[in-house]
């Protein structure tokens, strides 16, 4: 009985740390903005074309991975190029949101150690941000699905719940990254030699079914495999993802969130020193 209260008590108690936590980061929405404001505007700011290179980036992405596997490695995959952008720009808001959120807070040490603000707020702002790079990447999607024979179909009304999903998917990893680089820098290196492996990983240049059956489960515990696997089948298959699917994409997004918001909470009392 005592401990069935206990876990009560502990359960409220989380509960309550966590409402009053993200009522806190709500009030300082207004910094988070200004800082995904800040990013958008710096990373292209001394550039000739500037906001317009965050269309010309996977433009050209696509065109090099179109040859290489048209030409040079020839796809069975019908439509290849639509396959491949369906998957490629998904993949690009995760891996530089993994990538650069990893060393956020580390970037930002002198903020971190002069302001008192939620600390997530740096790395919340920081993935933010490239998730607009993404929603504005998605019309050279639409654009490319428009002149090709795929065309619309009514299975695109379930995109923006796939991309609230990756975007917690990417958070809850970014969150605990950049609070794990604060304590250990070579983890900023370690999580870029980790994408690279991480793409092949996942069935962007290739599709799962075409793979052997163990090989195909396997890739299922890669939580990105689901991610595009959606995405593919919303955009290029013109099918609805499995309920299952949706149900455990959900649970990624929700689980990956709180592991890493937990872990950088719980770590980030000593911030400060090691900055």
């Amino acid at each position: 009985m005592h401990v069935i209260l206990l876990c009560y008590y502990i359960c409220f108690e989380v509960k309550d740390k966590m409402i009053n936590r993200v009522k806190e980061i709500y009030e300082y929405r207004d910094m988070i903005y200004s800082l995904v404001k800040r990013e958008l505007r710096g990373r292209y700011q001394k550039s000739v074309l500037g906001m317009l290179w965050t269309l010309l980036n996977p433009f050209f992405q696509i065109l090099i991975y179109t040859f290489v596997f048209t030409v040079i490695f020839p796809s069975s995959i019908e439509n290849y190029y639509i396959y491949l952008m369906t998957g490629m720009i998904p993949w690009t808001f995760f891996s530089e949101a993994l990538g650069q959120g990893a060393g956020t807070i580390v970037s930002n040490a002198d903020m971190t150690k002069k302001i008192y603000f939620p600390r997530e707020v740096l790395t919340i702002a920081s993935v933010t941000a490239k998730f607009v790079n993404m929603l504005l990447a998605f019309v050279v999607i639409f654009v490319f699905l428009l002149t090709s024979p795929l065309k619309f179909s009514y299975h695109i009304l379930l995109l923006p719940l796939v991309m609230i999903f990756e975007y917690f998917i990417a958070l809850g990893f970014t969150l605990f990254f950049s609070a794990i680089t604060v304590y250990l820098r070579d983890m900023e290196y370690i999580v870029g030699v980790l994408l690279m492996a991480w793409i092949w990983a996942t069935p962007i240049m290739y599709d799962i079914s075409s793979l052997d059956p163990v090989i195909g489960h396997i890739l299922l515990l890669n939580p990105m495999t689901l991610v595009v696997s959606a995405y593919h089948n919303i955009l290029y298959y013109h099918c609805v993802p499995t309920l299952w699917t949706m149900t455990a994409l959900l649970l990624e997004g929700i689980v990956f969130a709180l592991i890493g918001w937990g872990i950088f909470v719980h770590l980030e009392g000593n911030f400060a020193e090691e900055l």
